[in-house]
């Protein structure tokens, strides 16, 4: 999933659809990471990408 510039504010994309739409990055960010840990707890594999940023960060 990505958290991405949209319509002026921020969203998170995954599999084409958006959520956690916010004009505060970390907001959508969080949003994201909610997802991302509830997908994992589940047993698929996620990544989060934020657009403009470069590393790899791990949840814990």
């Amino acid at each position: 999933m990505t958290v991405l510039r949209h319509e002026g504010a921020w969203a998170v994309e995954l599999d084409g659809e958006l959520f956690g739409q916010s004009r505060d990055r970390e907001v959508s960010k969080a949003a994201a990471n909610r997802r991302a840990r509830e997908m994992q707890d589940a047993g698929r594999p996620c990544q989060v990408r934020v657009a403009g940023e470069t590393g790899f960060y791990a949840l814990t």
